[in-house]
């Protein structure tokens, strides 16, 4: 992937080196481990997070101060997350302006360890998450060495993707489409709820199409390979995937992402297209 002579953003809060203890009055241990349990299997820890912070079980304790500038390989990831998500700004403030809207831009933390949210506090095993409460994506950077080496998963577009994915959540939230599935998953079945979910998650997926797609022709962003990376990362991180490799069992009525196939197919579609509008997961027989 060609980013180095990208715009960076002016939105990346660092917060590593920061400090990382569980401050009392947060989010429990127990909404922690579920939440990583979540995480691990293909499921959203931010839902998880928001759900306890919008139960009342307690406020969330204040941020940790910001860590020092890091140097060497820690640095050059810092800076390619910031030009993903400097591309991710430029490709939907233009599609906002295409609908007469107007974008504004999540913020990214990039953390080590523990970071508060107001989705609560969250570890880094539960891996990368969107927070709609404060409109703020978080990554501990390690994720992409376990994207690399335990999931099989290498290479710097693979990791564009997953930041595109994330934003893909806050496109979904601004425009109102995360708000109405969340209300809507509260009065499902847990088997409604999860198939919302998968739909959800799907959208993201083809939004992060979408961007791959404007942030190529406007910057001839794409090499060799980095379609195949993101496809493989699609397929790695589909739910089946995950429960065969943790579990040897599938379970399809427990699916809260898709399917590897059907992550790979809506990437796809969004990547074909280049637009927002072909990411409707929520028509009848979509999913």
């Amino acid at each position: 992937m060609r980013w180095a002579d990208g715009r960076r953003s002016s939105n990346v809060e660092d917060r590593r080196g920061g400090g990382g203890a569980l401050a009392a009055g947060g989010i429990g241990l127990g909404t922690l481990l579920l939440a990583a349990v979540v995480g691990l299997l293909g499921g959203d820890p931010g839902a998880v997070l928001q759900q306890a912070a919008n139960g009342g079980l307690g406020g969330v304790a204040p941020e940790p101060p910001r860590g020092a500038p890091r140097s060497g390989a820690g640095d050059r990831q810092a800076d390619f997350v910031s030009v993903v998500l400097a591309d991710t700004e430029d490709t939907w403030t233009d599609q906002f302006r295409r609908l007469g809207r107007t974008y504004e831009p999540p913020r990214l933390v990039l953390f080590d360890g523990v970071v508060a949210s107001a989705c609560g506090r969250a570890q880094a095993s539960m891996g990368p998450f969107y927070c709609p409460a404060d409109r703020k994506v978080y990554i501990d950077l390690a994720f992409y060495r376990q994207l690399r080496e335990q999931l099989g998963a290498p290479g710097d577009f693979a990791q564009a993707y997953v930041i595109a994915h994330e934003v893909g959540h806050h496109v979904q939230n601004v425009l109102g489409i995360e708000g109405q599935v969340r209300q809507a998953m509260q009065r499902s079945s847990q088997r409604q709820a999860n198939q919302l979910s998968v739909r959800l998650e799907l959208q993201a997926d083809c939004l992060a199409g979408v961007w791959a797609h404007q942030t190529h022709r406007q910057r001839r962003t794409l090499e060799e390979g980095d379609v195949e990376e993101a496809m493989n990362a699609a397929s790695r991180i589909g739910d089946d995937a995950l429960q065969q490799r943790s579990s040897g069992r599938v379970r399809p009525d427990s699916f809260t992402h898709g399917s590897s196939a059907q992550r790979q197919e809506w990437f796809a579609r969004g990547l074909r297209s280049g637009d927002l509008r072909q990411c409707d997961t929520f028509g009848r027989g979509s999913a």
